[in-house]
């Protein structure tokens, strides 16, 4: 069965390729988006414990760091894709 480290690796090489092969701004911008997606999953996974508990119980805890960093990589990369897209829109469809 597949992990979640090595889905967020295709997940990312599949933003990658979406990047290279698309020339419409708006498509870069969601493989872009793909590619984030990718790397969050990577990193949850990476921060996944087998029979872990929560973190306030004291017997092989998980560290919650990894899910929190992730939460705010979601936060930040909603912004940065409207900021994006709108500065795309502004400019008529084309990156300038």
């Amino acid at each position: 069965m597949i992990n979640a480290e090595t889905a967020g690796i295709i997940v990312m090489l599949i933003g990658l390729y979406g990047l290279i092969s698309k020339e419409n701004p708006i498509k870069q911008v969601l493989s872009i988006n793909v590619i984030s997606l990718g790397l969050i999953l990577f990193f949850i996974g990476a921060g996944y414990v087998e029979g872990g508990s929560f973190p306030i119980m004291p017997s092989n805890p998980v560290d919650p760091l990894p899910a929190t960093l992730m939460l705010t990589t979601l936060v930040v990369d909603v912004a940065i894709t409207a900021l994006a897209l709108a500065m795309i829109l502004r400019n008529g469809g084309e990156w300038t």
